[in-house]
């Protein structure tokens, strides 16, 4: 079949004396124009090129239609079908969620803490999610007297949630219905008023927050509050003590909390420190005291306190001071103790302090790349700790931790099904890449016993580097379906990311983001060098803002990749952060620059993979998103692929698949989403040679 040529419009872009040609600009679509019942000639046009890029890539794959079968059955075979998280106990009730055999969603129940006490069905997702192409449910909170459940719903996969309210008792749905907000519900303690946050109606940016009264009409509820700086947004909450609802305002370099008696939610909010440009600071609350992660005079963050009186900064007392090698993460507060989630050399750890002397120690992990959180928490008065636990070769554990006798019981374990697995089976490694400015950027690898490495095996490199978000080692029963068949799969903590401190962070952004990709790139050749594998088999995968990273070191290094898997990919970088009309723009200013800033324009064009694109050789490339998708637009990915099938001189696969009914993250179902890794996973295999 051959291959889909997009149509070229020539469109003229200038900015700062500069002009760029874009040739494919008119692939963008509005939202009135994707929602219209009947679409205009330019929106026809671009569903009609979207389609052709599907049935080019289902004609291209064709012959690895039995490979994506087979692996699509073995990823679901080894899933425990009827399963159930561990049970976390809140107010009286246990709270799980549970999945029967061949069911995409789940069952969202509770008990009584008592015996014998019976199951509550409180939403059956495969009941709601019936005759929906995408379903997910946003938040899901009980109110105090146990009594009403508020929920959120999407079923276009933007991200846009409506509110409903069932009363639990008598399983009745009330007449509430708030539509177009974040998903995010948040109860005052009176049980009759809930609090949510709505967006901008066309950037989707969070910006005001509503409380409502049960039983009353949503056009009468009360705006508390309205963020007008249009690079923060704002959510609430309320603190686990229950004493205070909090209302956070932030950007990526500032925070802002306003607090208020959740016990009367007609009152006045206070502010506990006004914004400043760079302080960030995150609030929890215990007994009389304010308790503030900061990075205020602390660039890996220090924890304060304060009075619930004295809030401003000036007030704030030091409790664990800040420290050069430790990057404080957050905390979770006990009645006896206090655990805090820190990083030390870009590992995880948690550090248990205990109040009435203030005496600490650590919980030892043994595997030398690991992933340990703290989650499902939401008691005070307890000495019992719940933490999640994984590496490359440990499957996803849940632990109760006694703080006081330092015993841990292992709740549930993921069941790899098959008679297969073994943790046996596979090793893992943590080493250091040294980048071409010397740094050290830390890789995290594993494979199967019997792995050789002469050069030979294909490696799969994965990478984001932004946000300063960690990408962890985690085990993945999926990832067994390569590794079985001789891949081996590393994880490149590059800058841009918060693994090594915030300094990783901070020197991976803004007019320091090419460190990101040069330590990518750096951490593939250190793999070459070290005979993990070779350009011949060297694999790279990235989604979203890691998608970036994809387009990058493509255009960098186009001959270092066998292949390159991108998903939702944003690469038309300028474009899109001139548009403050798209959601995610405005808040993202102090992540890449403003381009209307010339320096930052100039910077960004430099490395923007959409505008670098040159007529050179590419590696292989599969690419996916969702018509849907509201953090990274269709358009992007789509006016990539056409501008490298126009100008790229190889004859190697460019292939794109674009998902008509899902947005950025991908198919809802529980098993729907595996379909699209057995598609990239053959496309891997394939170039490898590998057919079963």
């Amino acid at each position: 079949m051959k291959a889909p040529k997009a149509k070229k419009v020539e469109e003229q872009l200038t900015i700062h004396n500069d002009t760029r040609t874009d040739n494919y600009f008119w692939m963008r679509l509005s939202d009135e124009q994707k929602n219209a019942k009947t679409p205009d000639a330019q929106t026809q046009d671009v569903l009609n090129y979207l389609e052709e890029e599907n049935a080019y890539l289902k004609a291209e794959m064709a012959d690895t239609d039995q490979l994506q079968k087979d692996l699509y059955d073995e990823i679901v075979g080894r899933i425990k079908q009827d399963d159930a998280s561990v049970p976390v106990s809140k107010n009286g009730y246990s709270y799980y969620n549970r999945f029967e055999k061949g069911q995409d969603y789940a069952f969202y129940c509770r008990r009584k803490l008592a015996d014998n006490a019976v199951e509550e069905i409180m939403l059956n997702g495969p009941k709601l999610a019936d005759g929906h192409s995408y379903f997910a449910v946003g938040g899901l909170t009980v109110s105090e007297n146990n009594e009403l459940l508020a929920y959120s719903v999407d079923t276009v996969s933007r991200r846009q949630y409506t509110i409903y309210i069932k009363n639990l008792a008598t399983g009745e749905l009330l007449t509430d219905k708030i539509e177009n907000v974040t998903g995010g519900i948040t109860w005052a303690n009176d049980n009759k008023t809930i609090y949510y946050t709505k967006q901008d109606p066309d950037t989707l940016r969070p910006y005001q927050i509503y409380s409502h009264v049960i039983g009353t009409d949503a056009t009468d509820d009360k705006l508390i509050y309205q963020e007008d700086d249009d690079t923060y947004r704002c959510y609430i909450r309320k603190t686990k003590s229950k004493k205070y609802l909090m209302i956070s305002s932030h950007q990526t370099l500032s925070n802002e909390y306003q607090f208020l008696d959740a016990n009367n939610p007609n009152g006045e909010w206070q502010i506990i420190q006004p914004r400043e440009r760079n302080l960030e600071y995150h609030v929890d609350h215990f007994e009389d005291q304010f308790y503030i992660v900061t990075n205020h005079k602390a660039l890996n963050f220090k924890l304060m306190k304060t009075s619930e009186t004295q809030t401003e900064k000036e007030f704030w007392q030091e409790v664990i001071p800040h420290r050069e090698d430790v990057l404080i993460e957050n905390i979770d507060i006990f009645k006896h103790y206090l655990v805090v989630s820190e990083r030390s050399n870009g590992l995880h750890q948690l550090r248990v302090i205990k109040w009435q002397d203030f005496s600490d120690y650590y919980i030892e992990f043994d595997d030398a790349a690991y992933s340990a959180n703290t989650h499902g928490n939401p008691e005070f008065d307890t000495e019992t700790l719940r933490f999640s636990y994984t590496s490359l070769t440990t499957p996803n554990s849940v632990y109760d931790y006694n703080l006081t006798t330092k015993e841990r019981e292992l709740r549930k374990q993921q069941e790899i099904l098959g008679g297969k697995f073994s943790i046996h089976n596979y090793t893992s490694e943590r080493i250091f890449a040294t980048a071409r400015d010397g740094v050290k950027v830390p890789i995290s690898i594993v494979y199967k016993k019997g792995f050789n490495k002469d050069g030979n095996a294909p490696l799969l490199l994965y990478g984001y580097g932004s946000y300063g978000a960690t990408m962890d080692p985690h085990f993945s029963s999926v990832r067994l379906s390569l590794l079985d068949r001789g891949f081996a799969f590393a994880i490149a903590h590059i800058r841009g990311g918060e693994e090594m401190g915030r300094s990783w962070y901070d020197n991976g952004k803004l007019l320091k983001k090419k460190n990101t990709f040069n330590d990518f790139i750096d951490c593939g050749k250190h793999l070459i060098e070290n005979n993990y594998t070779s350009t011949e088999h060297l694999f790279a995968h990235g989604g979203s803002a890691g998608g970036l990273l994809m387009g990058a070191i493509i255009n960098m290094e186009p001959k270092m990749w066998r292949g390159v898997l991108a998903g939702v990919p944003f690469v038309d970088v300028v474009s899109t952060m001139l548009d403050e009309s798209i959601p995610l723009t405005t808040g993202e200013f102090d992540e890449w620059g403003n381009p209307k800033n010339e320096e930052y324009y100039h910077y960004i064009k430099s490395y923007s993979p959409y505008d670098n694109i040159e007529a050179k050789d590419y590696p292989n490339l599969l690419i996916t998103t969702g018509y849907w998708d509201s953090q990274v637009q269709y358009w992007e990915p789509a006016k990539w692929i056409a501008k490298l099938r126009a100008l790229k001189t190889d004859n190697n696969s460019l292939l794109m698949y674009c998902n008509m009914d899902v947005g950025h993250g991908g198919a809802s179902g529980r098993f729907e989403r595996y379909k699209m890794i057995a598609l990239e996973y053959a496309f891997l295999l394939k170039l490898e040679g590998i057919y079963e």
